[in-house]
């Protein structure tokens, strides 16, 4: 088999992994992510030492594009505050397509219950990352607590996400207001 080959039959299964996952659920099977991609469960084993393994793999493909779709560019001029207010503005938007079903890394540790899990470790990451930004911002726009505001602000991000992928609530008119009385609060600058 050609390298070629091979990483185009990886990243059709990374791709099937990260699309099944996030439409059905990290309980989807051998099965369905080998049809999906157009693979056999001997080219998945090949690539993967199991469907953990798999879903680990997906879920950190997806980190970047999770980042970049939410968090401001770098040195971008505006305020901490600003930035903060940036991220759930995205979230807005996002939670606003119809195809959204929530933030996937947040589903990913509620559906496999278990830390120890491959994925379950790769999604604590990539919000562990988002926590870290939120309190970096915090400390820089020298509000009072950065620790509990981060806090604070991942319990909002993942609420939100988690009411509006389910259909529960429209976030417009409400997460925005939410996280600025959070970042008054906290005497944000």
């Amino acid at each position: 088999m050609t390298t070629a080959v091979k990483s185009s039959t990886r990243e059709r299964l990374l791709e099937a992994a990260a699309t099944l996952t996030y439409r059905d659920g990290v309980g989807i099977g051998v099965e369905a992510l080998c049809k999906a991609a157009g693979v056999s469960k001997r080219s998945l084993y090949q690539l993967f030492e199991s469907k953990d393994e798999l879903l680990a793999a997906s879920l950190g493909e997806c980190a970047s594009a999770f980042a970049a779709g939410l968090l401001p560019v770098a040195d971008d001029g505006r305020s901490p505050r600003e930035r903060i207010l940036h991220v759930f503005e995205q979230l807005e938007g996002q939670a606003s397509a119809p195809e959204f079903q929530g933030c996937r890394y947040l589903a990913a540790q509620m559906g496999l219950k278990d830390q120890s899990h491959p994925a379950s470790q790769v999604a604590h990451r990539v919000k562990e990352n988002l926590t870290a930004f939120f309190r970096a911002e915090a400390e820089q726009g020298e509000a009072s607590h950065p620790d509990l505001l981060a806090r604070q602000l991942i319990l909002v991000f993942d609420g939100a996400s988690a009411r509006a992928g389910i259909g529960a609530d429209k976030l417009t008119g409400l997460v925005t207001p939410t996280v600025t009385t959070l970042l008054d609060a906290a005497g944000m600058h």
